[in-house]
């Protein structure tokens, strides 16, 4: 249904207030489910009141039972809403509606819904308290007025004709600010007129004078909120018709934020302050949610003007993310069950590229635009320059992660594209899985996972961007250091964590060997398939090579049978005893994604198969051996080619 102003207590997550069209107000009680109807009524004889669609409504700074309910008149709650008191007069212009033209004219009362599905006229549309003075509210209206207390509601001034406010404007939104009480800002939304300006007010006075602030925002794109940073009295947001925009100088410049964020009327904006998360309201009925936006404070204009800039990372929570659907995303819930994907689990590396870095095709091309927008002739490049091109690597960031001591933990690869970024550092080595037999599940793979490495230890830890190009690593930024911080520790957590990490690491290393000789094995089966195919072909006797690649091939398959068990039994029985890949697969499956210590089982299981697998990788390299002798003989009787054998000449 429709979206509306909702208020959470504060100091009880338990109390909601919330509300439907023309401030039909419940307070929520989300133990018991309940929900108690407090709307404020007229009293006997009083006029009707008058209510926005989407009535203000306010909770206080100063306590959680006190809340602020408008529709022409500010209503008071010091007791959750049990009882009100009106603490305004009729704080609107008190026009009447029949009188206004719609469409050019003046409509009859027998008009189609003549007041009936048209908004009501004249009624409060925003509230703000300040935090500095609990007696200094702010209220906003539908036709264009400002108004303000400082002795909560004894006395009103009117404030109208901000100059460069349109008259009559809708104020969408007033906010007190969180540094100074005489800061107070207001946006105007005049879209019912025709007219999609930004208009973007802000006062230091108390609302004696006003200061247009919306700069640079674009000259179409209604402000339809505002927020002010907690810390930063110059870090304001604003949402607008056609997205989110920031500004780090109190209003002077503004910068549209995207990084997924679609092109989309941004209706309100909160800010989660221990986090210190931007959160988003879209008119579409959407969340977005800017994490940690704290690289914007220390953002400044010069900044811009650097090469790179890598920020300040913050203290970074390990853990290892839950799958409580039993498997990865929403599970088997259907795709009528909403929902979307957590914010990726590690460190965040906040970076600022100035420029994209480009190759020779791209510099070309920019030339080759520029000579054509000029209507220069633009000609046909060398063949040796076009060379350069083909065979020019494209540049990339390597981040780089090392522990307290200096030592590579781990690399991470992205694109070389400008502006603000962010990548994220999983707090894990890099995997000890094969570059070329990486599993990586499909989409609608439920089961399974990446191939990853194991986690480091918590502790301090630093990161450096270089930039890659033309074969050349160059350091850009950094290092900054950090702090891996364990979130949440298990009821059995291991409690040697340099044990954890050194079982891990061996683990790691039995994986990457293991793999090694298996692919390696591998492409010795291959080979041999291919020179019992060239033996055929060649113009000498075959008995003696024959016997040889035979002798070859049960030996491999003997050694494929330790490595990865024996396929003719596991054909016919169910239970089979574990290979030394099994082995190695259960133990490192088991630890990796885990804080828990390593069991008894799972150091036996690595001892036997480490042990079992020294015999194996001797016999692989032996036949090795025997093999490129073989390959080296078939050279001699003139086979045809078989692959990874050089020929003679």
């Amino acid at each position: 249904g429709d979206g509306f102003e909702t208020q959470v207590d504060q100091s009880n997550p338990d109390i909601i207030y919330a509300q439907s069209q023309y401030g039909f107000l419940s307070r929520f009680d989300r133990k018991s489910g309940e929900a108690l109807d407090i709307k404020p009524t007229e009293g006997e004889g009083e006029a009707a009141y008058r209510w926005n669609w989407d009535s203000p409504l306010l909770i206080s700074q100063h306590s959680n039972t006190r809340l602020y309910f408008g529709a022409n008149k500010l209503f008071r709650t010091d007791d959750r809403g049990n009882s009100w008191k009106v603490i305004s007069p009729d704080l609107t212009r008190q026009i009447d509606r029949n009188k206004l033209e719609v469409m050019g004219k003046v409509w009859s009362v027998d008009a189609i819904a003549k007041n009936g599905s048209t908004d009501i006229y004249g009624q409060l549309t925003t509230i703000a308290e300040s935090k500095l003075n609990p007696d200094l509210l702010w209220a906003g209206t539908d036709d264009g007025l400002i108004q303000v207390t400082t002795n909560g509601g004894q006395s009103w001034t009117k404030i109208d004709n901000i100059p460069g406010a349109p008259a009559q404007s809708y104020v969408h939104q007033i906010i007190a600010s969180l540094h100074d009480q005489n800061v107070a800002y207001a946006c105007f939304n005049h879209h019912r007129y025709g007219d999609f300006k930004p208009y973007l007010f802000k006062t230091s006075d108390g609302g004696k004078t006003w200061k247009a602030i919306q700069a640079n925002l674009p000259e179409r794109g209604s402000i339809y909120t505002i927020a002010e940073d907690h810390v930063d009295a110059n870090l304001l947001f604003v949402g607008t018709e056609f997205g989110a925009f920031f500004s780090n100088d109190g209003g002077g410049n503004w910068v549209q934020l995207k990084a997924g964020l679609p092109t989309i009327a941004v209706r309100d904006i909160e800010i989660q302050r221990r986090e210190n998360d931007l959160v988003l309201g879209t008119f579409g009925r959407g969340f977005y949610i800017l994490d940690d936006y704290t690289p914007l404070r220390k953002l400044q204009k010069t900044d811009l003007e650097k090469e790179a800039i890598l920020f300040p990372v913050k203290d970074a929570l390990m853990f290892v993310e839950a799958f409580p659907l039993g498997v990865r995303d929403k599970g088997h819930l259907g795709s009528n069950y909403f929902s979307v994907p957590n914010p990726r689990v590690g460190a965040v590396f906040s970076y600022y590229l100035k420029d994209d870095i480009k190759t020779i095709k791209d510099k070309r091309r920019e030339a080759e635009k520029a000579k054509a927008d000029k209507g220069e002739k633009v000609y046909y490049p060398s063949i040796d320059s076009l060379r350069l091109e083909d065979n020019q690597p494209d540049p990339y960031l390597l981040f780089t992660v090392t522990d307290a001591s200096g030592n590579v933990v781990r690399h991470l690869k992205t694109a070389a594209k400008k502006g603000l970024q962010r990548l994220v550092w999983d707090f894990r080595y890099g995997t000890p899985a094969p570059t070329h037999q990486r599993y990586v599940p499909p989409a609608d793979q439920l089961f399974g996972g990446s191939e990853l490495g194991y986690m480091v230890m918590p502790g301090r830890y630093s990161v450096t961007l270089h930039k890659f190009e033309d074969g050349v690593l160059s350091q850009l930024a950094g290092p900054v250091s950090f702090e891996c911080k364990a979130l949440h520790q298990g009821a059995l957590p291991a409690a040697d964590k340099k044990d954890y990490d050194d079982f891990c690491k061996k683990v790691a290393d039995l994986r990457r060997a293991v793999s090694a000789a298996n692919d390696i094995r591998s492409n010795m089966v291959s080979r041999i398939g291919h020179i019992k195919t060239a033996i055929q072909d060649m113009p000498a006797p075959a008995a003696e090579l024959t016997k040889r690649a035979y002798d070859l091939e049960r030996r491999l398959n003997d050694a494929g049978t330790k490595l990865n068990g024996d396929a003719t039994l596991a054909r016919r029985e169910f239970e089979t005893p574990p290979s030394i890949n099994g082995r190695v697969g259960q133990v490192e499956g088991a630890i990796f994604g885990v804080t828990a210590a390593p069991t008894a089982t799972h150091r036996e299981s690595y001892r036997i198969a480490a042990k079992e697998f020294g015999p194996v990788l001797t016999d692989l390299k032996s036949i090795w051996d025997d093999l490129q002798k073989l390959e080296a003989d078939l050279e001699m009787k003139d086979a045809p080619y078989t692959p990874g054998r050089w020929p003679k000449w």
